[in-house]
């Protein structure tokens, strides 16, 4: 088969899995709306209206997709190495605590020249700091990451609050003081009068920036084409004096910069300030997109807006549903991806066959 052929394939097996899911999610949306009492057609013509119906909801829906482009992205360069970064949570909570804390004491009339270049670096500084004890102790000793950075995530959460109560807090709050003015990703709304009202800032155009950059540049460089070899088959990339453990660290690392990214969104160009909190769900969701994406970059663009959307939609529709109606969607989205995914299928079926063995033999 030829790459074109070979192409073209992918994409229609990506773009059918993703059909599928979006079948799926409207189908149990309409089950779960009719169970509370209302009209599913009805929620459906408010849903979109509240989301892609106004330029109003849909600034709000790229606002709560700005920082799941950052994971989903951070995810998918952890996954390309075959490691699974489940501490983006944490890699995001302390980078926006490092970002809001800094940019409170910045001198008070820094140009944002200076500013936003310091706070990026500090965003990303910080998310590869958090994970780079995770990436020393996969790359050197084998352990798993999964564990490890889901002990990191905890650890965030401690950090957090002891920092935020031993000083970096405004008194009697849990939050920091306001970043320095010169710091502030201005609202899109400015170059988009439409959007006035929207959250949306800045930070969406730098995020679809990143995710373009990243997954076209990425397969370019020699450490990008080494991870894929090294998540294939890490003995015989030792055998090609390929630097298995050192490829592995790095992406670890990578990934945790990525995910330090995401506060830009949140603290720079919404809050202007660091909560606790704030962000919260960011890393948990990315895996989500980034399993929808499958490396592609319309595909991880297009699965963090559809996850904005429910985002968003789960506070139009609150006064009729709850807000968790969104959450179960998310999750029949992604189980309906993966199973339509012919890998998956094919490795739920052999652990069904698997089971049915087991029982057999049993009896």
């Amino acid at each position: 088969m030829s790459r074109r052929r070979l192409w073209t394939a992918q994409l229609e097996a990506d773009a059918l899995a993703i059909v599928v899911g979006l079948a799926a999610a409207h189908l149990a949306f309409c089950v779960l709306v009719w169970l509370y009492g209302e009209s599913p057609w009805a929620m459906s013509r408010e849903l979109f209206v509240g989301t892609w119906g106004t330029p109003y909801g849909a600034g709000q829906v790229l606002f709560k997709a700005t920082p799941l482009f950052f994971t989903g992205l951070a995810v998918h360069v952890a996954l390309r190495a075959g490691l699974f970064n489940v501490g983006v949570e944490g890699q995001l909570a302390v980078a926006s605590l490092a970002v809001g804390a800094l940019g409170a004491h910045l001198p008070l009339h820094v140009h944002a020249v200076v500013a936003w270049p310091l706070l990026f670096a500090v965003a990303m500084g910080s998310g590869a700091l958090w994970s780079l004890l995770p990436a020393v102790l996969r790359s050197r000793f084998g352990t798993h990451e999964v564990i490890t950075t889901i002990l990191m995530n905890r650890l965030a959460g401690v950090a957090v609050n002891v920092a935020l109560g031993v000083g970096l807090a405004e008194a009697g709050s849990v939050r920091t003081p306001d970043v320095v003015l010169g710091a502030h990703l201005p609202r899109l709304s400015t170059l988009f009068p439409p959007l006035r009202g929207s959250a949306v800032s800045f930070a969406a155009p730098i995020a679809v920036a990143t995710v373009i950059v990243v997954v076209v540049l990425l397969p370019r460089t020699r450490y990008g084409r080494e991870a894929v070899l090294v998540a294939a088959n890490p003995v015989a990339c030792a055998a090609e004096r390929i630097p298995v453990g050192r490829r592995l660290l790095e992406s670890l690392v990578i990934s945790g910069a990525l995910a330090g990214l995401a506060s830009l969104g949140t603290v720079l160009g919404y809050k202007g300030y660091y909560e606790q909190g704030l962000g919260a769900g960011a890393g948990v969701t990315g895996i989500a997109v980034a399993m929808l994406g499958r490396g592609r970059i319309v595909g991880m663009l297009v699965a963090a807006l559809l996850f904005g959307m429910l985002a968003q939609g789960g506070l139009v529709l609150n006064a009729h549903v709850p807000m968790e109606v969104m959450e179960v969607l998310q999750a029949v989205v992604v189980l309906a991806v993966a199973l339509g995914d012919g890998a998956v299928r094919r490795q739920v079926m052999e652990a069904l066959r698997s089971v049915a063995v087991r029982a057999e033999a049993r009896v």
